[in-house]
């Protein structure tokens, strides 16, 4: 099954019978970046009644209806995003109770359609199975390493008796690190954008 991810955060607002629902999906790279942007979230909007959320990665998933009635708004954010075929993605829902009770199947619509409505506002992008690598070269291969990897965004360069670079390839680009016969070490499996 081919994946998507969201190419940029976006908020998305909506307000039904009185009461404010704004969506903000995330684009996290692993589970690190959620409890942040949670306290991130609560900090921006103090005052909220509930800061529902749902969010997929490549190990994992979970959500929160954080006070509203079990399974009126985690799952329902969840499914949508299962549904949209998204990983690497954290939405929250912060409400603001508008004084008018919308039940339980209310809330579920509600969720529902906040979480549909931002994800047809963001662009998504692509996934493939790729490695997150180092590769480590002497100094007299720098040029003929960087034509190689001229498309390929190098994460972190390190410079010492060797240059160990840390980047992120698609599977099928490891044939070619093979063929010209160059040192690596795979760190990690990963998704990674087309």
């Amino acid at each position: 099954m081919w994946m998507r991810t969201i190419k940029n955060d976006i908020t998305y607002q909506l307000i039904i019978k009185n009461s404010k629902f704004i969506t903000l999906l995330y684009k996290i790279k692993s589970n690190d970046d959620i409890d942040s942007l949670i306290a991130k979230t609560r900090e921006i909007y103090p005052d909220a009644t509930h800061y529902c959320y749902a969010y997929i990665t490549d190990d994992s998933k979970k959500c929160s209806d954080d006070g509203e009635p079990s399974g009126t708004a985690g799952i329902p954010i969840l499914k949508v995003l299962e549904n949209s075929q998204l990983t690497n993605v954290l939405c929250i829902i912060v409400r603001y109770f508008g004084g008018i009770k919308l039940g339980a199947n209310g809330l579920i619509r509600a969720y529902t359609k906040c979480t549909s409505n931002a994800i047809k506002e963001t662009t998504l992008t692509e996934l493939k199975d790729g490695i997150n690598i180092t590769l480590t070269f002497p100094y007299s291969r720098i040029k003929e390493v960087d034509y190689l990897l001229k498309d390929i965004k190098i994460n972190h360069k390190t410079y010492g008796d060797m240059i160990i670079y840390d980047l992120d390839i698609e599977n099928e680009y490891l044939e070619v690190l093979k063929n010209n016969q160059f040192d690596y070490e795979i760190i990690k499996m990963i998704k990674i954008e087309k």
